[in-house]
């Protein structure tokens, strides 16, 4: 695979293991990244695209889910849209994913820009019908991530559930801005580690092990 620039990942701070810690840490990562203004967000995530789509160009022929963007998270609309057009005759697929309970996996449908939608439990927007898809990437959004490829979400465990589920596992690839750099989220033995890791910075691998 190809793998563009890889800047190494400097120590950003440490999550904290007592009970409470990883709450607070989210708390704080999320206002950071909430700082951003429309321009830096648009600029920040403009850069994010543009890597992915160096590193991982093959993706334009394959199912990809990608989150929709909230709370100032990567915007990855424009890039998916690219890759949509180039991979019109090459099997691309956009997939958005599916709440279907709290404690269950995700499920993912197709989306298009002309895609029926509706607002879920968590006020993000959702395919409102189609049958349900496996993704072979998912491009993960994060609130804060680390050298090892492990990833601090919302909490939920959503993507971690689905992941330990999903048989062959996609290729996955995190999303966030160098803001969300630690240098250990301290992984539990639920967290599910990333395969590639993009910022505003470049591409990097994880170093696990």
């Amino acid at each position: 695979m190809p793998i563009g620039s890889m800047p190494e990942i400097t120590a950003g701070g440490v999550a904290d293991d007592r009970p409470g810690g990883r709450r607070a840490l989210r708390k704080t990562l999320l206002e950071r990244r909430l700082l951003l203004t429309t321009d830096d967000w648009r600029r920040l995530s403009a850069c994010v695209c543009a890597h992915l789509d160096d590193g991982f160009p093959h993706l334009s022929a394959l199912a990809v889910a990608f989150c929709w963007p909230v709370n100032n998270e990567v915007d990855l609309r424009p890039l998916i849209d690219k890759w949509a057009r180039a991979g019109r005759h090459a099997g691309f697929r956009a997939l958005l994913p599916v709440v279907i309970g709290e404690q269950q996996a995700l499920r993912f449908r197709a989306w298009s820009p002309a895609s029926a939608m509706f607002i879920d439990r968590y006020g993000i927007p959702t395919p409102a019908c189609g049958d349900f898809e496996i993704p072979e990437a998912l491009l993960l959004p994060v609130n804060g991530f680390d050298l090892a490829g492990y990833r601090l979400g919302y909490g939920g465990g959503y993507f971690d559930r689905t992941l330990a589920s999903l048989s062959p596992r996609p290729l996955v690839v995190g999303v966030g801005f160098e803001l969300a750099r630690l240098n250990s989220i301290n992984p539990e033995p639920h967290d599910q580690p990333l395969d590639a890791m993009v910022t505003e910075a470049g591409v990097f691998r994880s170093c696990r092990g």
